[in-house]
């Protein structure tokens, strides 16, 4: 029968020691309900036959490198529970840092424009899990919120999330490459109506991205639970094009925006100043940049003049 230290040491042959332990309290604590005290007291000895085997079969696919959060089925983001699966990114706990610079943002425009219509229509660009779009539909009063994705299967995921949660926020199935913007003006009109009463019609105030930003030649680099079990599609660029994708929404942006609509980025620190360049020829100001919890300039931020 398996235990918290025999889990441990299994998991140290892929992980650092101290992660593999943290892995094996987490899948104790979130799939058996044992806490630190019920390891402690020696519970994690006691689970019936039908756990140790389903316990047996969790560890395998942990020791195959396959990411704990796809295991569980959840990952933790902005204090939420998120389902995930293979056929979306794991949220990152940077991206965190950019839902909290958009929501203060938006917040502090609110209370500079006091008196003002302030209604406010957000586009997530990449969804994926739905991790952004939802966490700011909670937390932007009065936001519409609009979310696009590739991927059929990941904007299931991500409509699960948003019933789940209690987020409104509308999905589309949309390629941002191959696809006009306004095509998805036209499929994206949710509450149309009201909002040409703020002279905005469908044009969005604020769009995010987290695209694909890592270079194939950065692959080796790389940890080998991402790239043997996250979706390529989300995580790489063609080397020889590494603002493909910014480079396209910041062209779309033009005519999705409101005058004076911003756009938000996750980005490569190795392309900052290639994306601040970029998106200053394509007509955005008052670029800015925004390091991570790691000191890494890992946002931007720019606004249609």
């Amino acid at each position: 029968m398996m235990n918290y230290d025999d889990i441990s040491r299994r998991l140290a042959s892929v992980y650092e020691p101290r992660e593999a332990r943290a892995i094996a309290r987490l899948v104790l604590e979130e799939r058996f309900g044992l806490t630190l005290a019920d390891i402690l007291c020696g519970k994690d000895t006691q689970l019936s036959a039908d756990d140790h085997a389903e316990l047996e079969k969790i560890v395998r696919r942990l020791e195959n490198s396959e990411p704990v959060q796809y295991v569980l089925g959840q990952a933790t983001f902005c204090g939420r529970r998120f389902h995930v699966g293979p056929g979306v990114l794991i949220p990152r706990p940077e991206t965190e840092e950019l839902c909290r610079w958009i929501s203060s943002s938006l917040g502090q425009e609110t209370v500079e424009k006091q008196g003002q219509p302030t209604h406010k229509r957000i586009l997530d660009i990449g969804t994926g899990s739905g991790c952004i779009a939802v966490t700011l539909a909670l937390s932007i009063a009065d936001a519409d919120v609009v979310a696009l994705d590739i991927s059929a299967d990941a904007l299931a995921i991500a409509r699960r999330n948003a019933v789940a949660l209690g987020a409104a926020v509308a999905f589309v199935e949309h390629d941002i490459l191959t696809a006009s913007p306004t095509s998805l003006l036209e499929v994206s009109s949710v509450g149309a109506a009201e909002r040409r009463l703020h002279g905005s019609g469908n044009l969005f105030t604020t769009i995010v991205s987290n695209p694909p930003y890592v270079c194939r030649s950065e692959a080796g680099l790389m940890e080998a639970n991402v790239l043997r079990h996250e979706p390529h599609q989300a995580l790489f660029v063609p080397d020889d094009d590494p603002l493909l994708f910014y480079r396209v929404i910041a062209r779309q942006g033009r005519v999705l925006l409101v005058p004076g609509g911003c756009l938000y980025f996750e980005i490569n620190p190795l392309c900052a100043e290639q994306l601040c360049a970029m998106l200053t020829r394509e007509g955005f100001t008052d670029v800015q940049l925004h390091q991570d919890q790691f000191g890494k300039q890992r946002f931007v931020r720019a606004q249609l003049s």
